[in-house]
């Protein structure tokens, strides 16, 4: 939905709305909310556990709480149900690593203006990274925003009689996960960068489909990608790469495929018009900042590269997901 910006005050409250956010980021990468889980404490308390400064910390504190992130009674703090949920560590259903992961493109975003003057990028790709934490927010920031989605993307696509699932650019493989989850006669194979593996051996052994679920290394710019697969799943992978490149991925994904073979594409797909949905609009100035060719693309154009691809039938599927994203299909 389109913002509804009218008034000063409107244009302000959206100039300063990063405060709030460099406030939950803060929170995040001091690790504020597990010690306050379940167990309160104070500000003095809670600095000397954390090696912070008290003064500064109380601020902070106050800050989240006023966020409705924390709650207060007299001198101390506690985590909010939802804060304990998902933003503490012990927790199984942990945002941290995708919130990390915002706040490694922060630096990028505060600098979209220069991007534009010179057509980015400002930064390397996240996945090369030399920081090992900016690569694992990120890879495991997907898989914190794929765990959310996964289970109801696999239940929601018929893979009835089908046998062998290509994960392209999978990542940690929480589709693959999902999608064997819920086809006990599917076997997939996650194909990416070597750097992923630890991250998707954690993430497939932690399923224990260790038996079902394998990872492939390889450069799917560089490599021949292996055949004999019945389905092809390419979640948010095209948005990285000009149309160029894209049309070579989808080229070699098609390749991968047996006669009837299914190839589903998830994206933040644009409008027609490509000035919305919001979200898949300001991604694609997120794909400007660090990549050199990347953008979010049109329904229109998706149809346009798979049908190049060799694909038929070729449409969106009729899933209802949050931020603009969707997926397309079509068989071989």
């Amino acid at each position: 939905m389109t913002p509804d910006l009218h008034t000063p005050a409107d244009l302000l409250q959206l100039s300063g709305s990063y405060w709030a956010t460099c406030a939950l980021h803060a929170g995040v990468a001091l690790d504020l909310f597990t010690p306050l889980a379940g167990q309160p404490g104070t500000a003095a308390e809670l600095a000397e556990r954390q090696h912070l400064e008290p003064r500064a910390l109380a601020m902070l504190l106050d800050a989240l709480t006023a966020l409705g992130l924390l709650t207060k009674q007299a001198d101390r703090y506690e985590a909010q149900p939802a804060a304990s949920r998902f933003l503490s560590r012990s927790s199984a259903e942990y945002l941290g690593h995708i919130i990390m992961h915002h706040h490694h493109l922060m630096a990028g975003w505060s600098r979209l203006d220069e991007a534009v003057r010179n057509g980015g990028p400002l930064r390397d790709p996240v996945i090369n990274a030399c920081d090992d934490s900016v690569r694992e927010s990120f890879l495991m920031g997907m898989f914190n925003l794929a765990s959310l989605l996964a289970p109801r993307i696999a239940a929601g696509i018929d893979l009835t009689g089908r046998k062998r699932l290509l994960d392209l650019g999978g990542g940690p493989g929480t589709y693959a996960v999902a999608f064997c989850r819920q086809y006990p006669g599917l076997t997939a194979t996650v194909y990416d960068l070597p750097s992923t593996r630890p991250f998707a051996e954690r993430v497939i052994g932690a399923a224990a489909l260790s038996d079902r679920v394998a990872f492939h290394d390889g450069d799917y710019h560089q490599s021949d990608i292996p055949g004999g697969f019945d389905v092809a799943w390419l979640s948010h992978v095209l948005h990285a790469d000009g149309p160029e490149h894209c049309a070579r991925m989808l080229a070699k994904a098609v390749a991968a495929l047996e006669p009837g073979g299914l190839l589903l594409v998830q994206e933040f797909i644009l409008d027609d018009s490509k000035d919305g949905p919001l979200f898949p609009a300001l991604f694609s100035l997120n794909m400007l900042l660090g990549t050199s060719r990347g953008q979010s693309y049109s329904g229109a154009e998706l149809t346009e590269l798979m049908t190049a691809a060799g694909l038929r039938d070729v449409g969106r599927l009729p899933l209802e997901l949050p931020n603009g994203a969707g997926i397309m299909a079509g068989t071989v």
